[in-house]
C-alpha cells in the first residue's frame, strides 16, 4: 500500500463499502483521483459532483446525511474547510449532522501552488467546533482503516489527507481507536502528527537517538486516558507539526496536560514567526518551505537534540 497516495488507499477502501452499502455517497467539489474515478464509473448514483462549489458540497452532503446517507465530502483541504466554516458550523457543529469531510493536500502538500493552497491553520480552526473529530492521517494503512471507522454514524469527522507518498508505519491490523500510536519507547518523548511523524521517525533511526521515545498523535480532540498513560514518566516532551503553533496539535497537548495537572516540560516546534523566517506565507518546494520555518529534517534534528541534552 505504500506505493500509492493516502487518497487512493482511502477511496479503494471506501469503494468496497460502497459496493455493499448503497447509502455510501461521495460528494466531490470537482475533484478526481484514480481510485475515485472507478468509484464514479461503477456507482454513478452514489457520486455527486457539485463543481467548484465547496460550500454547496457541505450543504448537499449534510442534506443527504439527513436522509440516512453516509456521506463523504471531498475537495482540496483549504477550500473544503476554511471556505466552508459557516456551513460546517451550522450544519455539522450546531445541528450535529454527521458527515465525513475529506480534505486533500494539508500542510504544504500543494507546495508549488502557493499559500492559497497551503493549509497550516485548519487544526486550530476546526478543533474549536464541537462534535467534530480531526484525524491527521499518517500512512496508507491508517487511510484505509479510517474509511471504515469514519463510515460509522455518529459525529462529523475531518480527515486530513497528505498529497505525498509515504512508507507504511502501521501493521494492517493496528487498532486506531485510541487515537495515538506508540512508535518508540524512551524517557524523552517526541509527539508528532501527520507527515512530521515520518521525518521524526527517520531522524530517531538515522541518528540512533538514545532514550528518545516517539508518539504519533493522529486524533484531536485528544483521547485523554491513553494519551496520559503514554506520556507518563516522561522527562521532557517535544511536539512537532507542519502547522502554525497557535492552536495546533502542540496547543492541544498542553491543554490536556494543564487540565490534568501534568507538569512535564514541553517544547513546541512548528511554524513559529518568533524565530527563523519572518514571512507568514512563502512559496517554493516543500523542503525549501520547511527549511524556512525550521521544520525540515536538519533543523528538527538540531532542535530536538539540543532540547533533550540541556
Amino acid at each position: 500500500m505504500s506505493k500509492m497516495t493516502q487518497r487512493d488507499a482511502f477511496f479503494q477502501s471506501l469503494y468496497q463499502m460502497a459496493k455493499e452499502d448503497k447509502n455510501v455517497v461521495v460528494v466531490s467539489a470537482d475533484m478526481s483521483a484514480p481510485a475515485l474515478d472507478k468509484f464514479r464509473e461503477d456507482f454513478p448514483t452514489q457520486f455527486v459532483n457539485v463543481g467548484i462549489a465547496e460550500q454547496n458540497a457541505i450543504q448537499i452532503a449534510s442534506g443527504l446525511a439527513m436522509t440516512g446517507k453516509k456521506v463523504f465530502a471531498y475537495a482540496i483541504s483549504p477550500f473544503i474547510t476554511l471556505r466552508c466554516l459557516e456551513q460546517i458550523r451550522v450544519s455539522n457543529a450546531i445541528m450535529g449532522i454527521p458527515i465525513v469531510i475529506v480534505g486533500m493536500g494539508t500542510g504544504f502538500s500543494y507546495c508549488n501552488d502557493g499559500p492559497t493552497h497551503h493549509l497550516i491553520e485548519d487544526i486550530a480552526v476546526m478543533r474549536a467546533f464541537p462534535k467534530i473529530k480531526i484525524i491527521n492521517l499518517t500512512d496508507n494503512v491508517m487511510a484505509a482503516a479510517f474509511a471504515t471507522i469514519s463510515y460509522k454514524p455518529g459525529q462529523t469527522t475531518y480527515l486530513r489527507v497528505d498529497k505525498d507518498i509515504y512508507s507504511d508505519i502501521y501493521p494492517i491490523d493496528y487498532d486506531f481507536s485510541i487515537g495515538i500510536g506508540k512508535l518508540h519507547a524512551g524517557k524523552n518523548l517526541v509527539i508528532t502528527t501527520g507527515p512530521m511523524t515520518h521525518i521524526v521517525r527517520d531522524i530517531i533511526q538515522a541518528k540512533n537517538l538514545k532514550d528518545v521515545g516517539h508518539i504519533d498523535l493522529f486524533e484531536i480532540p485528544i483521547n485523554e486516558a491513553p494519551f496520559i498513560d503514554a506520556i507518563k514518566g516522561a522527562k521532557k516532551i517535544v511536539t512537532v507539526e507542519e502547522h502554525f503553533l497557535a492552536g495546533g496539535m502542540g496547543s492541544a497537548v498542553l491543554e490536556v496536560m494543564n487540565d490534568n495537572c501534568i507538569n512535564i516540560p514541553v517544547k513546541r516546534i512548528g511554524i513559529n514567526l518568533k524565530e527563523g523566517y519572518k514571512n507568514c506565507y512563502v512559496y517554493g518546494g516543500r523542503n525549501i518551505i520547511r527549511s524556512c520555518y525550521g521544520i525540515d529534517s536538519k533543523s528538527l534534528t538540531k532542535k530536538v537534540q539540543n532540547y533533550f541534552e540541556k
